[in-house]
């Protein structure tokens, strides 16, 4: 005889991690070419209200009939109601994705991985420094720490383009330049039209520009390859410690669970272990930058 447990069904509260939760497309606000931010409201009011991320996390976004993808989240927790994911179109998911108008219901689950420590970045000056897409998931720790400003000394937001039409978040962040508290510096590679009102060369460039100080700050950069390269090398040409420069490696998410194993950087799972890892991590594992 089969026992009863075998056809109990699990309570309506626990999640399932496998299960996406439905949300609607409210607004869909293109950015920069085959970029936007889509603005999601999760169907289920209960949803809305429990929902809770860090700065750093992503959600696997799902089209119905098509796939899902890993999505790094762009608004901060701060801000309730909304979920931002700034997509790149660069697949099938995402093609997808870019053809369904507003009102339009696709799949979210998560969230995943571990994001930024804020907690212990607590109390220190804060230096986030982002390169092309890496402005997208940045995006919500800048406001995080703007929205929690009596927690973090000196704030700065570093961000390079390669030029003004490139650049995520453009018209936010330059309304941000003249936030008293907050030290925003932008730049772009080139200024084709030559009305640019921001420093122009490479993202490095703008260490001229700030000071700080290594034993009471946290460093938090994403971006491409390039970008760490030097990077990294700027901030221990400034003695940053190694475990207080942080990096978000988002292009290595995939299922958000570890099961796949497609995310394994050596003995880590980025799914689990990240997106979020310290240099002293790269140090130890080659093979994550």
């Amino acid at each position: 005889m089969e026992s009863a447990a075998v056809h109990q069904r699990p309570p309506e509260h626990m999640d399932n991690p496998y299960q996406p939760h439905m949300a609607r497309i409210v607004r869909i606000h293109r950015m920069v070419p085959d970029n936007y931010l889509f603005q999601l409201r999760f169907a289920d009011d209960s949803v809305v209200q429990n929902w809770e991320h860090r700065p750093g996390q992503f959600v696997e976004l799902s089209v119905i009939g098509t796939g899902e993808a890993p999505i790094s989240i762009s608004s901060p927790p701060t801000r309730k109601g909304i979920l931002e994911l700034c997509i790149r179109r660069a697949g099938r998911v995402t093609s997808a994705l870019y053809r369904l108008p507003t009102n339009a219901m696709v799949g979210i689950r998560g969230p995943y991985g571990n994001g930024f420590p804020v907690e212990e970045m607590a109390g220190n000056d804060l230096l986030i420094i982002a390169g092309g897409l890496g402005m997208a998931p940045l995006r919500s720790l800048l406001w995080y720490a703007l929205d929690n400003r009596e927690k973090f000394g000196t704030v700065t937001l570093m961000y390079g383009a390669r030029s003004p039409e490139e650049m995520l978040f453009r018209e936010e962040l330059l309304s941000l330049t003249d936030v008293d508290d907050l030290n925003c510096l932008l730049t772009v590679d080139r200024d084709p039209t030559g009305t640019w009102k921001h420093n122009v060369g490479l993202l490095p460039s703008l260490f001229q520009k700030a000071t700080f100080d290594p034993n009471r700050t946290y460093a938090a950069v994403v971006g491409p390859p390039i970008v760490y390269k030097f990077v990294l090398a700027e901030l221990l040409k400034l003695n940053f410690h190694k475990d207080r420069i942080l990096m978000s490696l988002e292009r290595r998410m995939k299922c958000g669970v570890g099961k796949c194993g497609h995310c394994s950087v050596g003995y880590k799972y980025t799914c689990i272990h990240g997106p979020v890892f310290t240099y002293w991590d790269a140090i130890n594992l080659p093979e994550i930058v």
